[in-house]
């Protein structure tokens, strides 16, 4: 082991089942750098994090701290190693306040074991403003913006004396004016000599934060390689195993003969969620993406809830194929073809401990019934096989429970509980949201099959990329109002940012 480095891993491996998630990986980190690990969902790089915090334990192999070889009992010894996690799902308790949060397990109490609440404030005071973050201390942590939680989290990590520092996607719901701060937070500790893991799917922030870069695919250790030398090209190589020309498949201009076009599949009329907001009308043909693009907190997500009836709205009407339809409910929205599959997938979108099979079938009992009204399984099973076949949903069996899945083969098995509605309007609130860029690909061409086969298709996502190359049209939105409507040449970044941001050409 060099002097430089803070940690080496040597030949780990990681099995669950018949499943080889890690096979004799090699993994090196020396002091006071960033170093960015990247592979595909289910290339195992969460899986040697969980090895490092104590979460799993390895089948085999070594891991060396400061050259000296440890075992990491559990998460608490892991902390005492110097070692800090941050998961993609943050662990602060909502109830409790940032100050309690950070001192979560290592309170400060008094004789009679009551806590010492002007203590830990003053300390945890201390600790936000050494790093840089005004947060007030007696927030409780559900009254926090997402970044703020991330930083608490940091925060929290740092506040236990770290050595290493583990960030697993924690800018995958952060705007980038706040991945900027994360950034900037991340350079300091670096300066204070904290060495970091950091792993992101987004592989243009790879060059601006890391040194050096780590490559998993399938279990196995593939490279490392200085940030100087890399590209996302040859990211993608490397993570994917191929070269991918193309990420978007190509869109699909319909000629329209007749000379009055059909009803749209879906028109929605002077929807207003609240007195106080503006009233909206739009519609979405068959066959088409509809992008939806604005800001963070610009009311997209929540257009759509109300639209889906999720949400209560002051006003609305809804046609589907012309015909006026009352969707007051999810239900009623789902009877006329109407489904959502929801920005958080793994609390709205699915029951994790559930199976996939399970999974598929809670949209659609109602396939698998028999005339004397019960439930068959072999319809169910044969109903579940034909919709994971299709959308090439990777799982050892249709019993696998879903939390064990990666990330973009949970939001197919979303994908597939929808599809098997037979739904002709699809909404999809940011498809690709922490999944790799192999898995986007497989999203993205799943989408425009459906636009293929008629189904009309709105999609919501903060990645401009992703609205550019996806959408056939685009409504910006802004304070929960459509600020534009883009076509054809006019749907590009730069014209979506200005009219999402309140600007104009001018």
């Amino acid at each position: 082991m060099n002097n430089d480095e803070i940690l080496r891993i040597e030949n780990i491996s990681k099995h669950f089942g018949g499943v080889i998630a890690l096979d004799n990986v090699q993994f090196n980190l020396k002091k006071g750098e960033i170093h960015a690990l990247l592979g595909e969902n289910g290339a195992g790089k969460s899986t040697l994090m969980k090895i490092l915090s104590g979460v799993y334990r390895p089948d085999k192999g070594t891991i060396l701290l400061e050259g000296k070889k440890v075992h990491v009992e559990n998460p608490v010894h892991s902390r005492e190693l110097g070692i800090g996690i941050i998961y993609q799902e943050f662990s602060l308790v909502p109830y409790l306040t940032v100050a309690e949060n950070i001192f979560l397990g290592r309170e400060r109490c008094t004789k009679m074991r009551t806590l010492r609440k002007k203590a830990m404030y003053g300390a945890a005071k201390k600790f936000l403003n050494h790093l840089g973050v005004d947060i007030d201390p007696d927030t409780l942590a559900d009254e926090l913006s997402v970044a703020d939680q991330q930083f608490v989290e940091i925060c929290k990590a740092t506040a236990a004396d770290i050595s290493i520092l583990i960030l697993d996607e924690p800018t995958a719901t952060l705007t980038p004016s706040e991945t900027g701060r994360l950034f900037t937070l991340m350079r300091e500790l670096k300066n204070k000599g904290v060495s970091m893991i950091f792993i992101s799917h987004h592989l243009e922030e790879i060059f601006e934060i890391a040194d050096r870069v780590t490559i998993f695919r399938d279990g196995q250790y593939i490279s490392t390689k200085n940030i100087q030398d890399c590209s996302i090209d040859l990211f993608v190589k490397l993570m994917v195993g191929r070269d991918i020309q193309h990420s978007f498949p190509p869109k699909e201009k319909e000629s329209i003969d007749d000379e009055s076009p059909p009803a749209p599949a879906l028109e929605v009329i002077d929807l207003r969620r609240k007195e106080h907001m503006p009233t909206l009308s739009f519609s979405v043909q068959k066959g088409e993406i509809l992008g939806i693009a604005g800001l963070v907190g610009s009311g997209r997500s929540e257009l759509m809830r109300a639209v889906f009836g999720a949400d209560a709205v002051v006003s609305k009407t809804i046609k589907v194929n012309g015909k006026k339809v009352k969707v007051r409910s999810p239900r009623e929205a789902l009877s006329h073809g109407i489904g959502l599959l929801p920005e958080d997938r793994k609390t709205q979108g699915l029951i994790l401990p559930f199976s996939v099979e399970r999974n598929v079938m809670l949209n659609n009992t109602g396939l698998a019934m028999t005339k004397l009204g019960t439930l068959s399984h072999k319809r169910a099973t044969t109903l579940v096989e034909t919709q994971i076949a299709a959308l090439n949903v990777k799982t050892p069996s249709i019993w696998q429970e879903v939390e064990n899945l990666s990330g973009g083969n949970q939001q197919k098995v979303v994908i597939a509980k929808w599809l098997s509605t037979m739904c002709s309007v699809l909404i999809f609130d940011e498809p690709t949201r922490g999944i790799d860029i192999g898995a986007k690909i497989e999203i993205y061409n799943i989408m425009r099959t459906l636009t293929q086969k008629g189904l009309a298709v709105i999609m919501i996502s903060s990645e401009l990329s992703e609205v550019v190359g996806m959408s056939d049209r685009v409504l910006v939105i802004r304070n929960n109002g459509i600020a534009k409507e883009l076509i054809d040449k006019d749907i590009d970044p730069e014209t979506i940012m200005l009219h999402a941001a309140g600007g104009s050409h001018e």
